[in-house]
């Protein structure tokens, strides 16, 4: 692996640190007036979510780690563990449903999802960033209304609840952003 002097960390890079794997989250370059540059890093463990603050100088050496990116599809769910398989080799393989955390009634049968891979482990699963819903309670549309930022709660197929615009009605398909949580568009 490729050793990186403390100042090169950015955010996105994937280090090991501490006998462990941890994504830098955020940057902040600093340079006191007395004494050497630093960069004060927030770190967050790839395993199992702790997070941490560590100052590098640009004398510091860190192991940069490559994680292997791969797309597969999501076939179907058992006893809290989903299970993907592998578009090129057809191999399917087990994860556990907390990977995806609070996006998991947003995946869908069929779907592709980017899973991250440190060797053979499965350290994140990605969903896309914007997935097709259908409405199934909402309140009715009320003529008149439309005041430019007001909206209205909904439930989704899925069951998440989210604010949809006034002239979103039930039944209706949107496509909804599952980074934010929000109403995106109709569909």
């Amino acid at each position: 692996m490729p050793k990186i002097n403390g100042n090169e960390i950015k955010p996105g890079y994937v280090l090991e640190h501490d006998g462990g794997l941890w994504a830098a989250v955020k940057v902040n370059h600093v340079k006191p007036g007395k004494g050497g540059a630093f960069a004060q890093v927030e770190l967050k463990n790839l395993r199992d979510g702790r997070k941490l603050n560590e100052r590098f100088r640009s004398e510091d050496k860190v192991e940069e780690v490559r994680l292997e990116n791969k797309d597969q599809q999501f076939l179907y769910e058992t006893d809290g563990h989903l299970v993907f398989m592998d578009n090129e080799t057809f191999e399917q393989i087990e994860l556990d449903a907390d990977l995806l955390g609070d996006r998991r009634p947003f995946l869908q049968d069929g779907m592709t999802a980017t899973i991250r891979y440190y060797g053979d482990e499965a350290l994140s699963v990605s969903i896309p960033a914007k997935v097709t819903c259908r409405i199934v309670e909402t309140e009715p549309v009320q003529k008149g209304q439309t005041a430019a930022n007001s909206f209205k709660p909904a439930i989704l197929d899925n069951g998440v609840r989210i604010m949809i615009p006034p002239f979103v009605g039930e039944g209706e398909d949107i496509i909804v952003n599952t980074e934010m949580f929000e109403y995106s568009e109709r569909a």
